[in-house]
C-alpha cells in the first residue's frame, strides 16, 4: 500500500488513555493494510532512555529521542502513533517542527479519573512523596493550546475517540476514505 508517513502524537496525563487509544488506532489501520508503529514512551525509555531521570531536562530529552525515532519512521512512510505524557508545549512544538507530517491528539481526562484508573499506584506514591517530579502532582502538565484532536476519555468510549482520530487523519489527507467505507462509524461521501 502506498501511504504517506505521519506521526500522531498522543499526549496527556498518566492513565488518561494514550496507550489504549494509540493501540486501538494502530489495530484499525493495520487491519486495512496500513503500516503503523506504536511508540509507547514507557517502552522506548527502557531502551533509549535508561540513563535519563524525570527532571524537566531529562523528560525533554526523552521526548526528543522519541521524536527522532518517529521522524525516521515517518519519512519512510510509516504511520507512527506516539503515546507519551510529553508534558511541555515547547518540546512538543520542537518535535512537530522536526517531523513535519504531524498530528497532536490531546487525550484529556480529569486528574481524579486518571488517579482512579491507575492500577500501578503511581499517583498514590506521588501523593505520599515516594515518587518525586510526577506530572500532574509535583510537575505541571501543559495542555496543548491547539491540538488537531481532543479526546475526552472520561466521556467517550475508546471506539468514539478512535473514530475522531481516524476521521481527522482522513480529513487531513493522510488516509484514503475508501479504505473506511465498510464502517458506518465514518461519516463522509466516497
Amino acid at each position: 500500500m502506498n501511504q504517506t508517513g505521519l506521526t500522531v502524537w498522543f499526549t496527556g496525563l498518566s492513565c488518561a488513555g494514550k496507550t489504549t487509544l494509540s493501540l486501538a488506532v494502530a489495530e484499525e489501520l493495520r487491519s486495512l493494510g496500513y503500516t503503523a508503529e506504536v511508540l509507547d514512551s514507557t517502552v522506548v525509555r527502557q531502551d533509549l532512555g535508561k540513563s535519563l531521570g524525570f527532571s524537566k531536562v531529562d523528560r525533554d530529552e526523552n521526548i526528543r529521542r522519541i521524536g527522532f525515532l518517529a521522524h525516521l519512521l515517518t519519512r519512510n512512510g510509516v504511520i507512527v502513533l506516539v503515546s507519551a505524557i510529553s508534558p511541555y508545549n515547547q518540546v512538543r512544538a520542537e518535535v512537530r517542527k522536526r517531523i513535519g507530517n504531524f498530528m497532536e491528539v490531546y487525550v484529556n481526562a480529569p486528574l481524579e479519573v486518571c488517579e482512579a484508573r491507575d492500577k500501578r499506584g503511581l499517583y498514590q506514591l506521588a501523593r505520599a512523596g515516594k515518587i518525586k517530579e510526577f506530572t500532574g502532582i509535583d510537575l505541571p502538565y501543559e495542555a496543548p493550546p491547539h491540538p488537531e484532536v481532543e479526546c475526552l476519555t472520561d466521556l467517550e468510549t475508546v471506539a468514539e475517540s478512535k473514530e475522531k482520530v481516524i476521521l481527522k487523519m482522513i480529513n487531513n489527507g493522510y488516509l484514503k476514505p475508501r479504505d473506511f467505507s465498510h464502517s458506518s462509524a465514518y461519516f463522509f461521501d466516497i
